[in-house]
């Protein structure tokens, strides 16, 4: 097989070749390696390779819905065995994995090959990927750009062929924004249904969940039938899954009441493009039916990014503590940003914290009293195109004050000078939308129906009730039936 076949095939298309034995695992390997050598370089993407594994493992017998299919794994939360999962940081990475986290072994039984791990920001902080340890990754559309993030890695890979599907994961935005940002599909789930563990529980206060980025619907579908379902570890029953995904998509959903807005109080001018982008995805739903009709946002965006924030500062100082405790890092092995933010978190007590958490409810509340009347919520997923690489670095003499001042333990005095609102606007502004669906709970996909002037992609949000990800995914079936994307490739992938 040649790269022009292999990306004429998405992962179930690559397994079903593996299967009738028209390819074996060892080629579709050598092609996607040989696809990694040309284009990462330039993107950045793979970060930890893993090629002794990936050569055991197809030199073996390979079982599993995708058995044989080439795939990439990211730098946090998917530990593999005997490997660093860095995190994106320099703290991490000499620490090393002794067992696979649970979502990995449900990619292993599933029978992919799994060949590298994929680049994040450190601790997955940001909705861009462009770490002081591995520093940044590209976008396949325009390499000035950045793939989003926090799965920017991964994101990057599929876009760019290199694999069909990845691993990812999402606590506020980190599966749709890069999936968004590349031209992709990218689903996160319903809170319970993904696997954490064996070492870590529910991440973020149930605000984070594992997942993938793919090319097509149906790789979506068949990788979250792989992957979701109970751990023995689990704290409380994932819900029964009664019809697979896979089924699902096979039925498009009967007329749906759909909701949309653009606007946000944190980014009261989102783009023309991120506009566009709703409205076509809003003509498309009418044309295939459904009633959509303009709305007011459903709940206050600006009290939930700084509920989200709260929640984040706080993890990110117990994220700094863990790491000095587990490897004995530094300062000086922690970005300025990292440090900054974890001191207001330790600085803030765990009043504001818990005030937060209590908050979620109300943002919990809205999206019911919405969903009483509508099925679902859209919005752009990013409120503008992707920025350009290093448009949103801090610069050196704020670094600098900003490691001086978490060294002077002044966080509370960070908090007074407004630092929160200025966080909120940097590095929510240009992606307001996607952390709603993290503290609810609720699940929320992006589509690739938009691309802009320039030819960038441009995501569209569907947010839906608890446990709707076969709706949503269903949903996301007959617009890639209505507007395919499939076949649109980069200029790097081809």
């Amino acid at each position: 097989m040649d790269i022009g076949e292999y990306l004429e095939h998405d992962a179930t298309a690559l397994a079903g070749l593996v299967r009738s034995g028209e390819v074996t695992a060892a080629e579709l390997l050598e092609v996607a390696r040989e696809r990694a050598t040309a284009v990462n370089p330039t993107l950045n993407a793979i970060v930890i390779s893993m090629d002794g594994e990936a050569d055991r493992r197809v030199a073996g017998e390979l079982r599993g819905p995708l058995a044989g299919v080439p795939f990439l794994i990211k730098d946090l939360a998917q530990d593999f065995r005997g490997y660093p999962t860095t995190r994106g940081s320099r703290s991490y990475r000499r620490l090393i994995a002794p067992s696979h986290a649970a979502v990995v072994e449900r990619f292993l039984d599933a029978g992919l090959v799994v060949f590298g791990k994929t680049a994040t920001p450190e601790f997955g902080a940001k909705a861009i990927t462009e770490s002081e340890l591995w520093g940044p990754t590209r976008n396949p559309w325009n390499t000035d750009v950045t793939p989003g993030g926090s799965s920017g890695g991964s994101a990057a890979a599929v876009a760019a062929g290199i694999v069909p599907a990845a691993g990812a994961n999402d606590g506020g935005g980190s599966i749709r924004i890069p999936a968004a940002c590349t031209g992709l599909v990218g689903l996160k789930a319903s809170r319970g249904l993904m696997p954490f563990g064996p070492h870590v529980g529910e991440p973020l206060f149930g605000m984070g969940v594992e997942g993938v980025v793919t090319r097509t619907v149906r790789d979506a579908a068949a990788l979250y039938d792989a992957i979701i379902g109970p751990t023995p570890a689990a704290t409380y029953p994932t819900p029964p899954h009664t019809e697979t995904f896979t089924a699902r998509i096979a039925t498009p959903p009967q007329r749906l009441r759909i909701g949309f807005t653009t606007r946000s109080a944190i980014n009261p001018a989102p783009h023309p493009e991120a506009v566009a982008a709703v409205q076509r995805a809003a003509n498309v739903l009418t044309e295939l039916g459904h009633h959509v009709e303009e709305v007011d946002p459903p709940h206050d965006d600006a009290e939930l990014a700084r509920d989200f924030l709260e929640i984040w500062f706080a993890k990110a100082a117990a994220q700094v503590d863990e790491a000095r405790r587990r490897t004995g890092a530094s300062d000086a092995d922690f970005e300025a940003d990292t440090l900054a933010v974890a001191e207001i978190g330790r600085a803030s007590g765990v009043i504001p914290l818990f005030r937060a958490l209590d908050d979620v409810n109300d943002h919990v509340l809205a999206l019911e009293r919405f969903h009483r009347t509508y099925d679902l919520l859209m919005t752009p997923t990013l409120a503008t195109p992707p920025p350009r690489i290093g448009a949103m670095t801090t610069p050196p003499l704020l670094q600098h004050a900003a490691r001086l001042a978490a060294k002077a333990r002044i966080g509370s005095v960070m908090s007074r000078l407004g630092l929160v609102e200025q966080l909120i606007a940097e590095n929510l502004g240009w992606v307001p939308y996607t952390q709603l669906a993290n503290l609810t709970g609720r699940p929320a996909v992006s589509v690739p129906l938009h691309w802009t002037a320039d030819g960038l992609p441009l995501g569209v949000q569907f947010v839906g009730r608890l446990g709707a990800d076969g709706e949503l995914l269903a949903l996301a079936a007959s617009l890639e039936q209505a507007a395919p994307w499939f076949h649109r490739y980069s200029d790097i992938a081809l």
